[in-house]
């Protein structure tokens, strides 16, 4: 994601970085320099004289930007809808880890157990649970961006997970999944000895389910891409009207000469509403523009440890030129 600090409006006007020139400008050359051959067989040899008038491209024009706003509209959506569902992670991870350092345990242990200077045998095992299931939280928001990502690695759960966890997950195909599976079977344990209240237990199982149902909303984005059909016929139109809109202008009197700077400025606009459209409907990838799902899983594992009361934690993320990932 693209972070700037404040600043004026000449120097946003003439930021390259994270825009959709740096993909687009290749396209916007070549057709520009269509316009200009265009433009200079007519001038020099009375080529493509054809009395063309630039009607038609007005019409067209017309309904490619309501089909671009849409597509654009639809792929900001799925934008937003991916950033609330990482809300959603962000909250309800939180709220998991409150839960088991405060339902499982004795009564009075949550309150005071890290100053106790001689826990018993029984709380000692409590503290290890409670170290164990909230570091196993922290584990699942990593595995989740590596899952959204398509990105196999497994080396950085290894604080955070036991290795013969680690052993098990290598062939997980959902290893999210797998790890709120295991935290469902620690859950389970911590009833059957006691640690936990019956009535508690729903409470705190009702978290994990509610983080599979997160999982699940950002899985439907992920595999349920734009039809690909639509995005080829956009792609098309844009092409030809862009290449084809000098013929229509050449022949105008007083705006022939100025064809090749009227086809930069109309490609501008289109290839980059296009490339726009295009980049942020994927919310959970790497691109400059997608989602930091980076930053906010560090935020996540920095909040989760500081309740477990970890004195040396990760930074948090910051942008590297301007981009947050």
């Amino acid at each position: 994601m693209i972070v700037l600090a404040k600043t004026s409006w000449l120097r946003t006007l003439l930021l390259v970085r994270g825009t959709a020139v740096t993909n687009i400008w290749p396209r916007i050359l070549a057709a520009t320099a269509v316009a200009g051959g265009v433009t200079y067989a007519h001038e020099a040899y009375g080529m493509f004289t054809t009395n063309l008038t630039v009607t038609p491209f007005s019409l067209i024009g017309l309904a490619l930007s309501i089909f671009l706003g849409f597509r654009n509209n639809t792929s900001y959506d799925r934008y937003w809808e991916g950033r609330k569902l990482w809300g959603g992670v962000v909250n309800t991870s939180r709220n998991l880890a409150r839960k088991l350092l405060v339902h499982v345990g004795p009564d009075g242990l949550p309150e005071g157990y890290r100053t106790t200077a001689h826990p018993d045998a029984a709380d000692a095992e409590i503290v290890a649970f409670h170290h164990r299931t909230v570091r196993r939280v922290v584990a699942y928001v990593h595995a989740l961006r590596h899952h959204l990502r398509n990105q196999d690695r497994l080396p950085e759960l290894e604080p955070f997970l036991p290795a013969s966890e680690l052993d098990a997950l290598e062939h997980e195909q959902n290893r999210p999944l797998a790890i709120l599976q295991r935290l469902s079977a620690d859950l389970r344990a911590a009833y059957e000895r006691g640690w936990i209240h019956a009535q508690h237990v729903p409470v705190v199982d009702g978290s994990i389910e509610q983080l599979i149902d997160l999982q699940g909303g950002c899985e439907r984005i992920k595999a349920t891409p734009i039809p690909f059909s639509y995005n080829v016929l956009l792609h098309r139109i844009v092409f030809v009207y862009c290449f084809t809109l000098p013929f229509g202008l050449v022949d105008i009197p007083g705006l022939n000469v100025f064809t090749p700077v009227v086809v930069a400025l109309v490609s501008y606009a289109f290839f980059g509403l296009d490339a726009v459209g295009e980049e942020i409907e994927e919310p959970f990838g790497e691109d400059p523009n997608d989602l930091p799902l980076g930053a906010i899983t560090r935020t996540i594992e920095i909040n989760l440890r500081q309740r477990l009361g970890d004195a040396e934690l990760p930074p948090a993320a910051k942008p590297v030129k301007n981009v947050l990932t």
